[in-house]
């Protein structure tokens, strides 16, 4: 495998899509209440690019230094594991993206907010937290992703901040019933993580990662990936009656069977490995059903 590859493949670009799912249904719902601003849909979609990337090479980081990775590990390869990437290197990477990270992000603050300092205080330090949590996921001393408590850093993330949070940098106020489909999108995201961990259960076992799917254990971690997806799908149906136009949201439910079909194949999985497919259509579903709330709106 050439360099150039292997960085690629530690950037992890599969996982990007769910990223911006969150910034895409921000943005969608700003344009259900006439407040879309497309260059704070821009620059909110870099910054969220960085800061996935950062928390994809901090997490082969993190994995590598303290033993995680290892050859039982079920997933895609990692390139630190492998030799091909240096933890200096990869240390180095990690600085790139967290001055690339600060730079967009600010871009973006100021676009938003421009002359509104404590707000653009307040969600400056909002993005320095992000880029704290995105590092301290499986890197540094005691990381809370060992501790089963990445799908709090998931929900919150990728959910309430991104959804909410980037339907309030197009718009300038607040409306509650928004944190709704930001419950949605994070539920769908701690899915896919629920999905990573299901997978890798017994090579974290052995090396000590305790993620909520090993202490759940396999038959409830599975339960557990089902009411993620069932809750996300009743909020969103809250979100929609609370709606002025609720009919206008009718082409979101096409997306409901491929869940279901995502949902049952989970359910009746015996071989982890093959849960690594259901790991990308969970995440392309979640980007269809944005879509479909996006087409929603357009008519």
């Amino acid at each position: 495998m050439s360099k150039i590859k292997a960085w690629i493949v530690s950037m992890r670009l599969r996982t990007l899509p769910l990223a911006l799912s969150s910034i895409f249904m921000g943005s969608v719902t700003a344009a259900h209440y006439g407040m879309f601003r497309a260059e704070i849909l821009l620059w909110a979609s870099l910054t969220t690019l960085f800061l996935q990337i950062l928390s994809n090479l901090a997490n082969d980081f993190g994995d590598a230094k303290s033993g995680a990775d290892n050859e039982n590990r079920v997933g895609p390869r990692r390139m630190i594991q492998s030799g091909m990437i240096t933890l200096g290197q990869m240390k180095i990477a990690m600085i790139i993206f967290v001055l690339l990270s600060l730079v967009s992000g600010i871009t973006l603050l100021i676009k938003a907010f421009e002359k509104d300092h404590i707000k653009l205080l307040a969600f400056f330090l909002l993005g320095i937290a992000a880029i704290i949590a995105a590092i301290r996921y499986t890197a540094g001393k005691n990381p809370y992703g060992y501790r089963g408590l990445g799908d709090i850093y998931v929900f919150l993330f990728f959910g309430l901040v991104g959804v909410a949070g980037s339907f309030y940098l197009h718009a300038n106020v607040w409306h509650w019933e928004v944190l709704l489909p930001a419950a949605t999108i994070g539920l769908f995201s701690t899915g896919v993580l629920n999905l990573n961990n299901i997978r890798d259960r017994e090579s974290d076992i052995e090396s000590g990662k305790r993620t909520m799917a090993v202490k759940l254990g396999d038959r409830y971690a599975r339960q557990y990936h089902m009411a993620l997806l069932g809750d996300g799908w009743i909020l969103f149906l809250i979100f929609v009656m609370l709606s002025p136009r609720p009919i206008c949201f009718l082409p979101v439910f096409g997306a409901m069977p491929i869940f279901i079909r995502h949902a049952a194949k989970v359910w009746k999985n015996e071989n982890p490995a093959l849960l690594d497919n259901e790991l990308r259509n969970l995440s392309l579903s979640t980007l269809l059903f944005v879509a479909l709330c996006a087409l929603s709106l357009a008519f």
